[in-house]
């Protein structure tokens, strides 16, 4: 263990950060999580945790001051654009290291029917021509780009209830994951879904729609991930812990 005092910020909400705090705190390396605190009740990692913005780049730049911030792991969602922003900005303003935490995005295996878009504008668009009964997994913050479309009826799946504006042909269902492929696989025949709406979010959590929609033989729209700021990438946990827990770097 190194006698510099160390200070992590990691940057979370996702399963990976939590396993990252988890491994550092067993680590003896002081760290703290930060969550957006859009869900209303989030599963929470080990060590210190704080809830809500920074402000900005300024802002978060002042709190790596305030704080004595050693280092910053962004292991936000693959679609959390701002965030990864700021926290290139106040990092390279403060001379902070910072590290890319990313999940690889999903590939597509034989059988697969995927139609890859740019933005969930996009998406909404294309999914009328390929289906007339959607399963919509792409969050609460995106619906408002599904509002308009009224020939598609919409299973709208989201871990807290989502407000308007939603498509005007909707079921929401609201649920957790880990989702396993077979009940993925029940909900899909039980709705008559004949297209699934996802983001390129990867891992293994959500995954199992991907499966069930390959075994039914469905188009799967998929949005793809947003460019993020060019910073050092890592992309599983043992080396996140490696690189936050070496002091100089």
């Amino acid at each position: 263990m190194s006698s510099i005092a160390q200070h992590v910020l990691v940057l979370g909400g996702t399963s990976e950060a939590r396993a990252l705090a988890a491994a550092l705190v067993a680590d003896g390396i002081p760290v703290t999580s930060s969550l957006a605190g859009r869900v209303a009740a989030p599963r929470l990692p080990e060590g210190t945790v704080r809830v809500g913005g920074f402000g900005g780049p300024d802002g978060l730049a002042r709190w790596l001051d305030e704080h004595r911030v050693t280092a910053v792991v962004d292991a936000t969602h693959p679609f959390a654009e701002r965030i990864s922003a700021s926290a290139a900005s106040a990092c390279a303003s403060t001379s902070v290291p910072l590290l890319r935490l990313a999940r690889p995005g999903w590939r597509q295996a034989d059988g697969d029917d995927w139609h890859w878009v740019d933005t969930l504008a996009d998406a909404a668009a294309l999914v009328p021509r390929l289906g007339s009964r959607a399963f919509l997994t792409s969050g609460r913050q995106g619906l408002a780009a599904f509002a308009g479309v009224t020939g598609v009826w919409f299973l709208v799946r989201c871990v807290d209830p989502p407000g308007p504006p939603l498509p005007p042909r909707a079921e929401v269902l609201l649920r957790r994951g880990p989702y396993h492929a077979d009940d993925e696989e029940s909900l899909l025949r039980e709705h008559r879904i004949d297209v699934l709406v996802t983001k390129d979010s990867g891992g293994t959590l959500t995954e199992g729609k991907l499966v069930a929609a390959r075994r039914l033989g469905l188009p799967v729209v998929v949005v793809r991930r947003p460019p993020r700021p060019e910073v050092p990438t890592v992309a599983d946990v043992e080396a996140a812990r490696a690189w936050a827990a070496t002091p100089a770097r």
